[in-house]
Formats: C-alpha cells, structure tokens, sequence
C-alpha cells in the first residue's frame, strides 16, 4: 500500500514533464487515489479502456516521455540542451525516475491494495500490460539523458515528434497522420529543378539565407511531389510543413507567431496557388512574403504551386483596357519577385516521357517487353490529352497492376 501512496504522489509532483492534461495519466492518478473506494471498478475499468489504444502502459508513459513539449525537450531539439540551468536537469532526472516507476504499474499491485467485494469484481476484469518502453528508453530512464538529447535533435519534440506535416484549420494546426511517402529517388528527370529546391532546403536548415519558392508549370509535372518529397528527405533534420488552402492567406501572421518561439525550421506549403484579379489575399500573401513586420522569420519559408504562368486570373474586359493589364502585369512582378526563387516545371517531349515511363517501370520490378511498353505508353498519354511524369507514373500503374492479376495490358 505504502507504494500505491508514492504512485500517486509522483504523479503530482512532475517538475519539468507536464502530466496535467494527459488523459491516461491523469486516469491512472483517479485510480490510484480511489484505491479501496466502491467507485475503484469504475476507475479501473475507464483507465484500462483508454490504455488499450497502446501496447502497455510502459509503451505509453515512454511516449508520454518522448513527445512531450517541456523546457528540456525543446532544448534538445534545437540542439542547445547544454545551456539549460542543473536545476532544470535536475528535474528531469527526479520526473524520468518517478515516471519510470509509473510505466511499472501493474493490475497486482492495485488490486493487492483492495479488499472485500470490490477485490472480487476487480478480479474478474482484465488485466493491463505493463511492457516495455520505446527506444531509446530502457531501464534507468533518469541515466538516459544523453539518448533522449539524440533523441530530441533527430525527432523533435511535443506534437513535432510525432508528426511532420499539419494542416491549418479553423485556426489550429492540425497534424497529418498519413502523409505523401514520396522519396525524391521515385522522381524522375527534372534534377535541375529539383537541385535548386533540395539546395535552397539546405541553407534554410542550416540557418543561411534561403528564398522562399514558387514552383510553375504544367499539371503533373511534379511540382507538389517535389515538395512532399522534400519533407521525407529532411524531417530528421527538424525540417516541418504547413499546408494552408489559399482562403487561409489572411492567416499567415497568425500562424508564424504560433511557430515563433518554436527550434524546428517550417515550409508553409500552398499547393495550387492562383487569385481572381480583386482577391484580398493576394495583398496578404505580398506581405507576408516581404512586406510586412512579421514577413520574414528565420524559422520559416513559403513554398508554393501553380499551374498558370500569371498567378492572377484575367477575363477580357482586363485585357481590352490596357491600363488595367499593365496594373496587373506590375502586381504578378511584384509578387514573383517576392518569392525570391521560381522554378519552372514544363511538360517532356516524347523522349524524356518515355525515360520518365521505362525508368519508372524498371525501378518497380516489372518484367516487361520495352518496346511494347513504350509504344503503349505514348497510346496511353495521347488518350489523357498530353505527357507528363504523372501520366507516365499512372500507365505504369496499370501494367504493374495488370501483370500481378495476371491480365493482359
């Protein structure tokens, strides 16, 4: 019983690891402090069902641990946890060994702390895993802290630890939890275009002056792709996204001070970006690229796609009064020229379409005769309308899928 008491008072007296509004922790805390109550098979069954979304209950705590958003972790992650004060790591060595205990919680323990009829109900319910924790922790957390620093440096901390790319919405980021797994292996040609995406990425995580990048040309040539890839390429780097729908323009203030204060280096992605001639966030999108106070912070970079040469739409009556066009041509200048980099993806001829297709087809296997191959890609572009690296990645998915059913193609 003595033990349950410490449980319990570990739990409420984390320093530097933050429990309060953590729900299976906090669940766990009721439990321990209804030991012995007629409310105990109550407690004990609402914790054991928010426990069974994870492996254990040490599979959690050491989650907990390792996502956690705390002076330390955001330390580490910007590779500066040397300067924090020994009081600080003090405290995390007290919350890691008072955690490590938590993690070892088992349904013996609590139940041999209860009696009578409630020890009878809680013997038929079913028992939790304790289990072990994850990597890099294993026993004697409070003498892991060199492997949580690593840790922190690769992955990031709090929510970044667990996620690269959110969506803002309604005014929260959002995590995505299943993310384009593109690798820039899987795109084909365009090395160019790429090398000044993958090169400008580079100074950006390494604090050196970077461009924001507009990336134009024509539908499925791999503008979105490169930049998911890029994500892949540097997430362990401490490279994070933030996609934004173009109505969200007016919100790019609000979202760099929400990631001011944060060590993770940030590419706000717009995908498909284009204004009507009179579109309030084109002005807002001008600013934030440049323009205003808050435009230009070192922990962020706008990255953007677009299918039209002139990202604002023209109708006739613009191009009738030629006061107007030149208006417009000055804004679509002014705004290019604000994206420091632009990066043109045009559409291949035949020969690089059919590269683009055989190297695509060779990198999944595929046994096939090449010159029927192309010939039936070249078919299979000319019924889609044009040639593109997309059009040549989905004819590659029909053959591959044909041939597995065992179907002619």
């Amino acid at each position: 019983m003595e033990r349950l008491e410490e449980y319990k008072y570990y739990i409420d007296s984390l320093c530097v690891y933050d429990a309060s509004d953590d729900d299976i922790i906090m669940s766990l805390r009721d439990l321990l402090y209804g030991i012995g109550g007629e409310n105990m098979p109550k407690l004990y069954s609402t914790f054991f069902r928010k426990l069974t979304k994870y492996k254990s209950l040490g599979d959690y705590v050491s989650e907990f641990v390792l996502t956690d958003d705390n002076a330390f972790t955001k330390a580490a992650a910007a590779y500066d946890a040397d300067s924090l004060s020994a009081a600080i790591m003090q405290g995390v060595k007290s919350d890691l060994k008072k955690l490590e205990a938590i993690s070892k919680i088992s349904t013996d323990e609590v139940i041999d702390g209860t009696y009578g009829e409630v020890e009878k109900v809680l013997l038929t319910l079913p028992k939790w895993e304790v289990g072990k924790a994850r990597e890099p922790l294993s026993v004697n957390w409070a003498d892991q802290i060199d492997d949580l620093v690593e840790y922190h440096e690769i992955n990031g901390y709090g929510v970044y630890a667990t996620h690269s790319a959110f969506a803002w919405h309604g005014g929260e980021l959002m995590p995505i939890t299943s993310t384009d797994p593109i690798e820039l292996a899987e795109l084909k040609n365009y090395e160019r275009q790429r090398s000044q995406v993958l090169e400008n990425t580079e100074a950006f995580l390494d604090g050196l002056p970077a461009n924001n990048i507009l990336l134009y040309g024509d539908r499925g040539t791999g503008k979105s792709s490169t930049v998911h890839a890029v994500l892949n390429a540097y997430k362990f780097r401490g490279l994070r996204m933030i996609e934004i729908a173009k109505a969200d323009i007016g919100d790019l203030t609000q979202i760099r001070e929400r990631i001011a204060g944060s060590p993770m280096k940030f590419i706000i992605f717009i995908d498909d970006l284009s204004f009507d001639a009179r579109d309030d966030s084109f002005g807002e999108l001008k600013a934030a690229l440049e323009g205003s106070l808050s435009g230009r912070q070192s922990n962020t970079l706008i990255y953007a796609t677009s299918n039209r040469r002139h990202l604002i739409k023209e109708n006739h009556s613009d191009r009738e009064n030629d006061i107007h066009r030149s208006d417009t041509m000055q804004e679509e200048l002014s705004l290019s020229d604000r994206f420091g980099l632009t990066i043109t993806f045009m559409n291949p001829d035949k020969k690089e379409y059919l590269d683009i297709t055989e190297q695509i087809a060779r990198d999944r296997g595929i046994d096939f005769d090449t010159d029927r191959l192309l010939i039936e890609a070249e078919n299979w572009a000319r019924r889609r309308g044009g040639r593109s690296p997309r059009c040549a990645k989905q004819f590659v998915d029909y053959v591959e899928a044909s041939i597995r059913q065992g179907k002619d193609w």
